[in-house]
């Protein structure tokens, strides 16, 4: 199964994709957490801190002094580009292409290459996808399974996600809907009036959530028990009935 979080920037999507993988693995799969966002910060949200963070973005720093080789296979860039990080995920990030025709996924690799090479039996993907639209647009019918699509009750969050709807329909098979930080039920009721036919996964505004964001620390480290992280831990479960 292979699943994608967009949405707006700001809106929880790496909070969320961190600890969808995380809970995901407590199940018994294989997880890959794909960064494809143009700010990295994936491995904060599973777990890894900020400095262990920071050291894989510069892991293939030795490829420009040619103390690293170079990285043929995307089965061989997970193992030897990748950090394992708690629960046992399998952190990658996607590297910016800056040439046309790189030649290994070492030297650059676009999120919608890496989501069509990565599958195997019982193996999940989650990728936490750039802000807005992009990756989306390029991907084809069958990159991914499920799209989970992170929106707030406000203007600009919902029209990004209205984009997304649109571009989405008809190359990936499941959107889910999840309103993220609602604090009440008018916030609830905005989002849904802005996307009318969807239901709602309802991730309620968390304290523990937004200190663990400010802290450094993944949510699920922080307080499993807190109702956010409670919501997106059944969100899990509900998608791993769909991989069945």
């Amino acid at each position: 199964m292979k699943v994608v979080v967009a949405g707006k920037g700001g809106v929880g999507k790496t909070t969320l994709s961190g600890t969808l993988a995380r809970a995901l693995a407590r199940q018994g799969r294989q997880v890959i957490a794909l960064d494809a966002d143009t700010n990295p910060m994936l491995g904060v949200s599973l777990g890894l801190g900020p400095e262990q963070t920071d050291l894989l973005l510069g892991v293939r720093q030795g490829l420009d002094t040619g103390e690293t080789e170079h990285e043929r296979s995307t089965e061989g860039f997970v193992e030897r580009f990748g950090r394992d990080a708690p629960d046992g995920v399998r952190l990658v990030v996607a590297s910016r292409i800056e040439h046309p025709d790189p030649g290994c996924p070492c030297c650059g690799v676009s999120p919608e290459r890496l989501l069509r090479e990565l599958e195997r039996e019982r193996q999940v993907v989650v990728g936490d996808l750039e802000a807005g639209v992009g990756t989306i647009r390029r991907l084809r019918e069958g990159d991914a399974d499920v799209v989970v699509l992170v929106v707030q009750p406000t203007a600009k969050s919902l029209d990004v996600a209205r984009l997304a709807l649109e571009v989405a329909e008809g190359k990936i098979a499941k959107v889910v809907v999840v309103a993220n930080r609602v604090r009440d039920e008018d916030d609830l009721q905005l989002i849904a009036a802005a996307l009318p036919g969807h239901d709602l996964w309802v991730v309620p505004d968390d304290p523990v959530i937004a200190q663990a964001d400010r802290d450094g620390r993944a949510p699920l480290d922080a307080g499993a028990a807190a109702p956010g992280v409670r919501a997106v831990v059944a969100l899990a479960d509900r998608l791993a009935v769909t991989a069945v």
